[in-house]
């Protein structure tokens, strides 16, 4: 049977009240279609245009290949200036992407083309927008953002297929120990449950970003992204109110990430290995458990 996926809510426009009610405070996925109706970066942010303000900026490009235990987590495979690697995207598929892009610092200018979204929530960290670009042979591992923020994931110029699941979930999805990302041995369009039977039976969402479209992912959400066409996204990045989740996001950068890496680069392969088997045992233990409830 593999995951059981349902489509993600789709609305043209929301209130605050019905946003804060009924997928806010819930934390429930929600596809705001028109949100940046009013954006001058709807129609702005064209390939030639992210070309000539960013210009030959040397970029990191990270493509599918399962993480090296003897690097950090998101090390680079290449080096590109930006303006060949949107040539390159546009013009053939590539696994190359550009992850987590501060285009701000290099354009400011660009911050003038978009709106938090204030009217729907607070908490914006607006030092924080990134741009996320990748090829149409591109694919996001599955995995949660160790600070844990609620995320409003903008798509631009083509078409990007998105896989959300709840994180009471992460253990059925082979969570790796003290990370917050998945085992990346199976695929998530097609999981052999037959070698991952943890997997049979998960309950995720799904969605087809077009150009335009506005993702909202609560806080914690695991999410596993594919560009179906050469695209990038732009993610906005808030708090959530709680207290209880700001000292979550402030254990996870510490622990999940600073401790990890030293692992990662002083153990080398004993130690993700180790971690893969611990992540089956886990997930083993999980589904005879049947959890989650």
């Amino acid at each position: 049977m593999g995951f059981i996926l349902s489509e993600i809510d789709t609305v043209d426009t929301i209130t605050q009240a019905d946003f804060t009610k009924n997928y806010l405070n819930p934390r429930r996925p929600l596809v705001i279609k028109g949100l940046t109706k009013t954006w001058p970066a709807r129609d702005k942010w064209t390939p030639e245009y992210l070309k000539q303000v960013v210009g030959d900026k040397v970029v990191p490009l990270y493509d599918n290949s399962k993480a090296d235990p003897a690097k950090p987590i998101n090390s680079a495979t290449t080096h590109m200036p930006f303006n060949e690697y949107i040539d390159l995207i546009r013009s053939t598929p590539t696994e190359l992407r550009i992850f987590f892009f501060n285009i701000f610092k290099q354009a400011p200018e660009l911050l003038n083309d978009i709106v938090m979204p204030k009217d729907l929530m607070g908490g914006f960290l607006e030092s924080m927008p990134a741009m996320f670009f990748g090829g149409s042979n591109s694919v996001t591992f599955l995995h949660y953002d160790i600070d844990l923020p609620h995320i409003f994931h903008t798509h631009f110029g083509g078409r990007k297929h998105v896989v959300l699941f709840e994180n009471k979930w992460k253990r059925r999805l082979y969570c790796i120990p003290n990370a917050t990302y998945a085992l990346e041995d199976y695929d998530v369009l097609n999981p052999d449950v037959q070698k991952f039977p943890a997997l049979d039976g998960v309950e995720g969402q799904q969605v087809f970003l077009e150009h335009g479209d506005t993702l909202f992912m609560p806080t914690g959400y695991w999410h596993w992204m594919k560009y179906l066409d050469g695209s990038y996204s732009l993610s906005l990045r808030a708090w959530d109110a709680s207290i209880s989740r700001k000292a979550a996001s402030l254990y996870n950068l510490a622990i999940k990430g600073g401790v990890d890496s030293v692992l990662k680069m002083t153990l080398k392969a004993g130690y993700a290995n180790y971690r893969e088997k611990l992540a089956v045992k886990w997930a083993e233990k999980e589904l005879r458990a049947g959890k989650p409830y």
